[in-house]
C-alpha cells in the first residue's frame, strides 16, 4: 500500500513517531508472547496503555479477554500452514452430512448472524467472492419480511416447494456474544419448519458461538454441530474482527472455491505496510482533533460492497467517546457543490481515497478536484492482484492505530449492549402483554399529541425529541424541516440517519424504501443541508455503526417502520421483536440525549411509498424557502 497525505495540516509526522518511539508493533507481539506463555492473570491495564484499549475487564478491572486475535491470527497463521487444507475438509463434512442424509446436493446458505458476525459476508457477496459457492443469504434481522423474502427466493430459484428444498440449505448461527439473541430468533424459526415439514435438520444446521451462549443453549440440545470460531481454538476476537480469518469468514469463501492459502497469507502485513497503517491512522486522528472528523471513503468500483464493512470497523470500534469521533461517509459520490469550502472553519470532511491497479478506480478528476480546493486527502495504491484480506487487514491496523493515540478501547461496544438490554425488557413485557403494542412504551408512542400524520400514508413522530417543536400552521414536512433547521443551522447535528426497520436487501418494497431514502439523502440533508448521512436497515445498522450514533452523538436519527407487518405463521414467527427492536432504538437513543424523531408508514404499498418520497420532496421544499 502506498499512502500519500494532502493538506495534512496540522501535521501528523510528529504523532506518527509516537509508534517509533514507543514500539507500539514490537509491544504487541510481547504482549501476545507473555499471554501464551502465562495466560491473563497478572495482566494490569493501569500500567499498559495495549492491555487497556484491546482486552475486555470486569467491574474489578480484571482483564477477562485477551482481544487482539484481530492481529496475532495473521501471525499464528504463519506457525499452521494445515488450517486451509483444515477449513475445506470441515467443509467437505458438512457437505457430506447433507448429502448422506437427504441425498441431495448443498445449494443455499442462509447465515444468520448481526453486526460483525453478517457484515463480511455481505461484503463477499458483493465484491464477488461468493459467486462459484452456494447461493448465500444473509438473514441479519428479525423482522419476518427478511426470512419470507429468502425463502420465497430459494422456492423461485430451485423451482422447489419449500419442503423440498430445505433440505439443500445450510443454516449458520453466528454470535460472538453471550446475550446476542437475533441469531436464535432466526434459527428457531428456520428449526420450526424443518420440523413442520418432518426434516431431520441436524445436518444442516451449524453454529459458531461461545460455550453457554444464548446460542449455544438453543442449538446444543438439538445436536447441532457447533464449529469453534478460531481456528486456534481461541477466543480472542470481536465480532467485527471475526474478518478475514476466522471460520465465520473463511467458511463461506471456502464453500464459493476461493484460494484460502493466498487469503491467509495476504493478512500478514510487513513492517512498512503498518507503518503506513499508523501513518493513515495518525493523519486522521489529527484532522478529528482539527474537526474534521467525516472521512468520505471512496473506493474502486469493485469493491464499493467494503464500504460498509470498513465503516463498521471505524465507527464501533471508535465511536464511544463524547469529544472525538470518525465518521465513515459512504454511498455519495464526490459534488463540491455538496461541501463547505476548506477556507472555512466548520469545514468537517477528509477524504480517504482506495485504487488498487487493474480494478475501476475512483473518479480521478475529481480526486484531483478535492486535492486542489483544499480538502485534506488521503490516497492509498495497492498492486494489482492485492487481495480484499489484505486491505481489510490494512484497515485493522489503521482503527487500532487511531484507537492507541486517543487511549480509547476499540474492542468493545457499550451503546450496542445499552440499546440490546432495551430491547430484552421491551421483549419481556411484550410476552406479558400479548403483543409489543399492548406495551406501556408501545401506547405512550402511539397516543403521543408529538406526532402528525400526513396524507394518510405517514405519521411523524416526535415524542422522544429534546427540544420544543413549532407545529403552529405547519404540516409534517414543514414540522420536519424545522427540526432540521433546529439542529443543523447551529451544528448541534453534523449528520443524519435514515434507518428503515425492515428488508432492504431481498424483498420488493423493502428495496423501494431504500431508493426513497437513498434520494432524500441526496436532496435533503447532502444538497440542501451539506451534510453527510447513513442510508441503511434496522437493526443491522444497530449492530454496524450505532456505536457511533449513540456513544459520540451529534446526529439526527429518522427512523422508519411500516404499521402493517409481516408474518410466517408456519414458523411461528411474528414481528413482536422486530418491533421491540425500533422502539428500543428510540429509547436508547434518547436516554443517552440523542436526537431521534419516527416515521411510520400505513404499509409499504406503492401509494404509501409515493405520499413518502413526496414527503422527502416537500421538506427540501421547506428547507429551501425558508419556511421551517
Amino acid at each position: 500500500m502506498l499512502l500519500a497525505l494532502y493538506h495534512d495540516n496540522p501535521s501528523s509526522q510528529s504523532t506518527f513517531q509516537i509508534f517509533r518511539e514507543k514500539n507500539v508493533l514490537e509491544g504487541l507481539k510481547a504482549l501476545d508472547s507473555r499471554i501464551q506463555n502465562k495466560g491473563l492473570g497478572d495482566l494490569d491495564p493501569a500500567r499498559n496503555t495495549l492491555i487497556r484499549i484491546g482486552m475486555e475487564t470486569d467491574g474489578s478491572a480484571r482483564v477477562i479477554k485477551n482481544s487482539y486475535g484481530v492481529f496475532h491470527l495473521a501471525w499464528r497463521a504463519q506457525e499452521h500452514p494445515e488450517w486451509p487444507d483444515q477449513v475445506l475438509r470441515e467443509l467437505e463434512e458438512i457437505r457430506a452430512r447433507i448429502a448422506d442424509t437427504h441425498g441431495v446436493p448443498l445449494r443455499y446458505v442462509i447465515w444468520a448472524g448481526m453486526g460483525g458476525s453478517a457484515e463480511d459476508k455481505s461484503m463477499y457477496q458483493t465484491v464477488g467472492l461468493l459467486r462459484r459457492g452456494p447461493r448465500l443469504y444473509v438473514l441479519d434481522s428479525t423482522d419476518p419480511a427478511k426470512m419470507k423474502a429468502v425463502l420465497a427466493d430459494i422456492e423461485h430459484r430451485s423451482r422447489l416447494p419449500l419442503e423440498k428444498v430445505l433440505p439443500q440449505v445450510l443454516v449458520v448461527g453466528m454470535a460472538m456474544g453471550m446475550t446476542s439473541y437475533e441469531p436464535v430468533v432466526n434459527l428457531e424459526r428456520l428449526y420450526r419448519l424443518y420440523e413442520r415439514h418432518k426434516i431431520d435438520s441436524q445436518p444442516n444446521f451449524v453454529y459458531m458461538t461461545l460455550t453457554g451462549s444464548l446460542l449455544d443453549q438453543f442449538a446444543g440440545p438439538r445436536g447441532y454441530r457447533r464449529v469453534e470460531l478460531q481456528l486456534d481454538g481461541g477466543n480472542t476476537t470481536a465480532g467485527r474482527h471475526s474478518a478475514p480469518l476466522t471460520r465465520g469468514s473463511l467458511y463461506p469463501l471456502g464453500l464459493a472455491k476461493n484460494d484460502l492459502r493466498l487469503w491467509i497469507d495476504a493478512t500478514l502485513l510487513t513492517r512498512e505496510e503498518i507503518d503506513a497503517a499508523w501513518r493513515l491512522a495518525s493523519f486522521l486522528h489529527e484532522q478529528g482533533k482539527a474537526g474534521r472528523d467525516k472521512i468520505a471513503l471512496l473506493l474502486p468500483r469493485e469493491w464499493s460492497g467494503a464500504a460498509l464493512w470498513t465503516k463498521q470497523n471505524f465507527e464501533e470500534s471508535l465511536g464511544k467517546s463524547e469529544d472525538l469521533g470518525l465518521k465513515i461517509i459512504i454511498g455519495e459520490k464526490p459534488k463540491l457543490a455538496n461541501y463547505v469550502s476548506p477556507k472555512l472553519g466548520r469545514q468537517d470532511r477528509v477524504f480517504l481515497v482506495l485504487s488498487v491497479k487493474g480494478l475501476t478506480p475512483p473518479d480521478s478528476q475529481k480526486t484531483s478536484m478535492l486535492r486542489r480546493a483544499g480538502y485534506p486527502l488521503a490516497t492509498l495504491a495497492a498492486p494489482r492482484g492485492t487481495l480484499l484480506s489484505h486491505y481489510m487487514q490494512f484497515i485493522h491496523y489503521v482503527v487500532f492505530g487511531v484507537a492507541y493515540l486517543r487511549g480509547m478501547n476499540f474492542v468493545t461496544q457499550p451503546s450496542v449492549e445499552l440499546y440490546k438490554s432495551i430491547t430484552g425488557r421491551l421483549h419481556s413485557d411484550a410476552v406479558k402483554a400479548g403483543g409489543v403494542e399492548n406495551t406501556r412504551e408501545w401506547q405512550a408512542m402511539q397516543n403521543s399529541s408529538c406526532q402528525l400524520k400526513w396524507r394518510g400514508g405517514i405519521t411523524l413522530a416526535w415524542d422522544r425529541f429534546a427540544l420544543p417543536v413549532d407545529t403552529a400552521g405547519r404540516d409534517a414536512p414543514a414540522v420536519y424541516a424545522g427540526i432540521l433547521r433546529k439542529l443543523f443551522c447551529p451544528r448541534e447535528a453534523e449528520y443524519g440517519e435514515l434507518t428503515f426497520f425492515g428488508d432492504t436487501r431481498y424483498s420488493a418494497p423493502g428495496k423501494r424504501v431504500k431508493r426513497i431514502l437513498e434520494r432524500a439523502a441526496e436532496l435533503v440533508f447532502r444538497s440542501r443541508l451539506k451534510v453527510p448521512v447513513d442510508v441503511y436497515e434496522g437493526p443491522a445498522m444497530n449492530h454496524s455503526y450505532h456505536e457511533m450514533i449513540i456513544g459520540h452523538g451529534r446526529c439526527l436519527s429518522t427512523v422508519l417502520i411500516s404499521d402493517a407487518s409481516e408474518q410466517i405463521p408456519a414458523a411461528g414467527h411474528t414481528a413482536d421483536y422486530h418491533r421491540a427492536q425500533f422502539l428500543a432504538t428510540q429509547m436508547a437513543l434518547a436516554q443517552r440525549g440523542r436526537a431521534v424523531v419516527s416515521i411510520r408508514l400505513r404499509d409499504l404499498e406503492p401509494a404509501t411509498l409515493a405520499v413518502l418520497d413526496r414527503f422527502f420532496a416537500e421538506t427540501a421544499k421547506s428547507l429551501k424557502n425558508g419556511q421551517a
